[in-house]
């Protein structure tokens, strides 16, 4: 009898063993039910999406590894992805969806027998636990297709038509109204002002770059206005001096400033000399133009471009000698320094909106109206929006999803 006993405890100890060892051998991952492969839509034709269910058997120490490989039959060596099986989710009903872009043409060189965008990719999932590991049995496959058109942004683009439709017709309702009405800008009022002053003075202006180049739109920007600047002194014969801290800005603002002279009927009055070169570095073109403002103390100073660390520096030694001071500046950082020791300030977008408001061209002065209309309609949709989603009601956001 105790034999007996003693055999069927050995014999559960036994199964107990062997059904520890069937689960860590890998027996015991249980794989995804299903596979699938497919041209990522909306794409450029180099992307395939690769979806599969949550296994049963997931948990924080196992992740997913996808091999690819040009052929059916294999072999699949090449490893496209790696994930972790708590990441790549998408939810769908009652269940989750390992959800994944790849791009197989990084991992395969293209032979020159393949033809564009008809070339098959084949993928093998397997869920590995380390030592463990358990494969998918269906082999998916796809072919990435370029779109013509991605269908996400078709908002962005009836956004685009509209707000292209505003700006002509605001250019055309310019051109018909001369004069058309836009807000004041007081900064740029009291350029007159400001010359007029240095006139009555003796005493130069002058007119400081900021520290981007050409390639910045910050920098056009005070090239457009620098113009308009050298319009009004060469008029009323008030010498210029304009500062530059780039090769390329330099011979930009030669250029214009003696175009300037020339449109005054005065191309004489140019002097080369007073477009300059001040330094090619930060601090020593500051220190060069400090050097300036305290010998020859300008009646105007005129900071406008992208500014650094050095705005408060020119500004406060401008504010020392008594000179009207006017900035315009997008680099937002800066704009406190600017407000507390410039006469006048201009903010962001309205350096953009100097060169409409100093020209009074219908072309500029209709986009700039136009800008200010989608502004608000925008304004209004935000608010409205905003609104609804407090109500539970968010369609409207959907409209403006960048895709």
């Amino acid at each position: 009898m105790q034999k007996i006993i003693f055999t069927f405890i050995l014999s559960i100890l036994l199964l107990s063993y062997i059904s520890t060892a069937y689960a860590v051998g890998g027996k015991g991952l249980i794989p995804p039910k299903e596979f699938q492969a497919f041209d990522t839509p909306n794409d450029s034709g180099k992307s395939i999406t690769l979806r599969w269910p949550a296994s049963p058997s997931e948990s924080e120490d196992i992740e997913y590894v996808v091999y690819a490989s040009a052929n059916r039959n294999g072999p699949f060596e090449t490893e496209v992805l790696r994930i972790s099986s708590n990441t790549m989710y998408e939810e769908a009903t009652d269940s989750r969806y390992h959800l994944v872009g790849v791009e197989p043409d990084k991992f395969f060189k293209k032979k020159d027998s393949d033809n564009d965008g008809n070339r098959e990719y084949f993928f093998k999932l397997v869920m590995r636990s380390n030592p463990d590991s358990a494969s998918v049995g269906v082999i998916a496959s796809a072919i990435p297709k370029g779109n013509w058109f991605n269908k996400s942004r078709l908002n962005n683009f009836i956004i685009m038509i509209i707000f292209s439709i505003l700006i002509l017709c605001c250019i055309k309702h310019a051109k018909r109204v001369p004069g058309l009405f836009i807000r004041k800008i007081k900064g740029l009022d009291a350029i007159d002002d400001a010359l007029g002053r240095a006139t009555e003075m003796g005493k130069p202006a002058l007119f400081v770059h900021g520290l981007n180049d050409m390639d910045s739109i910050s920098t056009i920007a005070a090239i457009n206005i620098l113009g308009r600047i050298a319009l009004r002194v060469a008029e009323y014969d008030t010498p210029l001096k304009v500062s530059n801290i780039y090769p390329i800005v330099l011979s930009v603002s030669q250029e214009v400033v003696k175009e300037s002279y020339l449109e005054a009927g005065r191309p004489d009055a140019y002097v080369e000399d007073n477009v300059f070169l001040a330094a090619s570095e930060q601090f020593p073109y500051v220190v060069a133009l400090s050097g300036i403002m305290t010998r020859e103390k300008p009646a105007a100073n005129f900071f406008v471009g992208y500014f650094y660390a050095e705005s408060l520096i020119l500004s406060q030694t401008g504010a020392a000698t008594g000179a009207i001071q006017i900035a315009a500046t997008d680099a937002f950082t800066q704009l406190p320094f600017f407000i507390t020791t410039c006469d006048y300030t201009l903010m962001g977008e309205e350096l953009y909106a100097a060169s409409a408001y100093l020209s009074r061209e219908p072309l500029l002065l209709g986009s700039l109206r136009a800008q200010d209309i989608a502004k608000g309609i925008l304004i209004g949709v935000i608010i409205f929006g905003a609104l609804l989603a407090t109500c539970g009601v968010d369609f409207i956001s959907s409209i403006f999803k960048p895709g």
